[in-house]
């Protein structure tokens, strides 16, 4: 039975299943790769939302920062009662890049966009830090994405499309950190088995003799 991934989160978890997207990056590393064990993993990537500010555009998505860590948690506690050895990867909102946001609403919304920013890169770092700390708290692995991108210069534009979601390199970021936590638990897909035999395997003149050492 082929590995399955569970990816729990919001609209940037929802776009990586586009071209170049992360998540569609993870399944073809994972193609034709065979486990015992479905699911295998999950990650949960959430907080770009929750950290949208009061008062601002966006604030209908805003959840207070210890509520955003007690439902990190419930999703931790359900996704372990549904599967005990499941491995399960928090990973923190990417950084903000407020000029970005701005733009992007005045290119949306003209003249009646907000002059004040719907979400700070200083606000998302602190819900950030509460998914890493909860992560510490559960001995969970983690993905500290917010810190991780801005350690690289110009960050703002290679990352990020609109100043919050993704480019094609900042899915490749993400899809790069999810890949190395997996390898460094054991979900290595180098070290999985495929579902099936190669062609180059499979005699022609007995071709069942590749299936039935594949089962064995």
């Amino acid at each position: 039975m082929r590995p399955q991934v569970v990816l729990f989160g919001d609209s940037i978890t929802e776009q990586s299943f586009r071209s170049g997207g992360w998540g569609a990056a993870l399944a073809d590393t994972y193609t034709r790769k065979d486990s015992t064990k479905p699911p295998v993993a999950a990650t949960i990537f959430f907080g770009a939302n929750d950290a949208a500010l009061l008062g601002r555009t966006s604030e209908r998505q805003h959840v207070p920062i210890e509520e955003y860590k007690e439902n990190l948690r419930k999703v931790v506690h359900h996704l372990k009662e549904c599967s005990p050895t499941m491995l399960v990867v928090l990973i923190t909102p990417p950084p903000v890049d407020e000029v970005g946001r701005r733009d992007y609403a005045r290119s949306v919304y003209g003249e009646k966009a907000m002059e004040l920013p719907e979400r700070t890169n200083e606000v998302t770092g602190l819900y950030a830090k509460q998914c890493v700390e909860l992560a510490k708290e559960m001995g969970l692995c983690s993905i500290d994405l917010w810190s991780k991108m801005q350690e690289t210069e110009g960050w703002q534009k290679k990352f990020l499309s609109d100043g919050l979601h993704l480019t094609p390199e900042g899915n490749a970021v993400v899809h790069e950190e999810v890949v190395r936590v997996f390898n460094e638990s054991w979900l290595a897909a180098a070290e999985m088995p495929y579902d099936f035999p190669s062609h180059s395997e499979i005699d022609g003149k007995n071709p069942e003799k590749a299936f039935q050492q594949q089962c064995i």
